[in-house]
């Protein structure tokens, strides 16, 4: 028998974030749901099922998570289940960002995924229990052209995750890292990413195909996003949840493809990689 657990949900308006959210309340839980903005529209889109809490919530503020997490405290009593999903991706060369661009892009994927978490762990770790899902990317184990820049910051968060999974698991706080290939999403529609403004001309025949595919790719892709979000609610009720989960062919073989590609090159590269020790010294510090 399946107990009854409270979510809380960032980026609840549309996408995985939607998706996620109407399975968890299928499924029997409550939902504490976060939008940036129309909070009534969400409510309506699910039938104000009252199971149901939506909060406005911009998870670049850290005093509005911070308020969020206390009304959703107040209104189920606890939290069993983070998806930290709200974010944004950017199609540019690298050198083409401004700082502001870049700074955007990680006050939203990386920085507002920290603020929201710090302020459910309290929680949980009261508690002892509770899962922690971080939504990533294919483009967090390798990259594409025009795609670094987003895909930096799903890295960012593949490293979190695993610094976050061996300090709570001890608490009874399990961590992992979900990696979604391409999905028939809001993603890579006009309104959920954007381009950056400088387009310098020698990134055109790596970048320019990206800049141009986008908007053709978007309602192309294979994955379903209500399938996915099945894959969350089994994962959320699994005793021994992953650490890693890639989602999709294509991020499997992005996660395969890179994985080889470095072992090879790590391995003509080991005479040098392994040349550096002092003459004579034994190591002092073994790292498990």
């Amino acid at each position: 028998m399946k107990t009854q657990k409270v979510w809380f949900i960032t980026g609840a308006s549309r996408g995985f974030g939607l998706e996620i959210a109407r399975a968890a309340l299928a499924a029997g839980n409550q939902v504490v749901a976060t939008v940036r903005s129309q909070s009534a529209q969400l409510a309506s889109i699910l039938h104000s099922h009252p199971d149901l809490y939506v909060v406005q919530m911009d998870v670049t503020q850290e005093d509005q998570v911070q308020e969020a997490v206390k009304q959703g405290i107040a209104r189920f009593g606890r939290v069993d289940v983070l998806v930290n999903n709200a974010g944004f991706g950017m199609v540019t060369a690298i050198e083409e960002a401004t700082d502001a661009e870049v700074r955007k892009q990680y006050d939203t994927n990386v920085f507002g995924l920290l603020n929201v978490t710090r302020a459910v762990l309290p929680y949980l770790r009261q508690q002892k229990s509770g899962r922690v899902i971080n939504i990533t990317s294919l483009f967090g184990y390798d990259t594409v052209p025009g795609w670094g820049l987003y895909g930096s910051t799903k890295f960012a968060v593949e490293g979190l995750s695993k610094g976050l999974a061996v300090e709570l698991a001890p608490l009874g706080i399990h961590v992992t890292a979900v990696a979604p290939g391409l999905f028939s999403t809001d993603f890579l529609s006009a309104e959920s990413y954007v381009a950056a403004k400088t387009i310098i001309d020698d990134y055109q025949e790596t970048v320019g195909p990206m800049r141009n595919g986008a908007d053709v790719l978007h309602g192309q892709q294979p994955g379903d996003p209500k399938k996915f979000a099945q894959v969350i609610i089994r994962l959320a009720n699994t005793e021994r949840p992953p650490l890693h989960l890639p989602v999709g062919k294509d991020t499997i073989a992005m996660y395969q493809n890179n994985a080889a590609k470095m072992a090879q090159e790590i391995q003509a590269w080991l005479p040098v990689a392994t040349s550096t020790d002092h003459d004579h010294r034994v190591a002092a510090l073994t790292i498990a």
